[in-house]
């Protein structure tokens, strides 16, 4: 079966044809595990994360993956389709968010590490300093938007589970 270009790319097809799995890629194994949204049995563990980390690239490559932490509401979902959080102050040197405005694609990794759950969501940021979206968080001075072009639910097996010690 020949892959569907738009869900995966060359490297993606090259791999699965190479390890022989693209035969698994079929159309309902796509749609039960590749999603142009945050489905409604997620949104409220996604409003509810106290951290994710996020993915940036500049323009000729060089990645950076980045902890987002800020406690629960850190996310604001707008709808299924879009998401915003607040840039807060670091430490000055602006590598997620520089990237993003040169390259808005992002990688957002959502995990709990008390039941394994995590999801992986892809998409196009813009960073906003005033408007309806800054609004969202109007004690920050940025606030990033991202448009989601993908979500995939992984597996929890191999999550650890973290205990809180007192």
């Amino acid at each position: 079966m020949a892959m569907d270009h738009a869900t995966f790319h060359e490297g993606e097809q090259t791999a699965q044809q190479r390890w022989q799995t693209a035969e698994l890629w079929d159309s309902a194994r796509k749609a039960r595990l590749l999603w142009d949204h945050i489905p409604e049995a997620f949104q409220a563990r996604i409003e509810a994360a106290p951290f994710f980390f996020l993915a940036t690239s500049s323009p000729d490559g060089r990645c950076d993956c980045s902890f987002k932490g800020g406690g629960p509401g850190l996310i604001r979902l707008l709808d299924a389709r879009r998401f915003a959080f607040p840039d807060f102050a670091g430490n000055g040197a602006f590598m997620s968010l520089g990237n993003i405005l040169l390259n808005p694609q992002v990688g957002c990794l959502f995990i709990d590490f008390n039941d394994g759950g995590r999801l992986r969501v892809n998409g196009r940021a813009s960073v906003h300093e005033e408007g309806p979206v800054a609004a969202l968080f109007p004690e920050h001075r940025r606030v990033v938007l991202v448009d989601i072009e993908q979500v995939v639910p992984n597996c929890p097996q191999h999550i650890p589970r973290l205990q809180v010690i007192a």
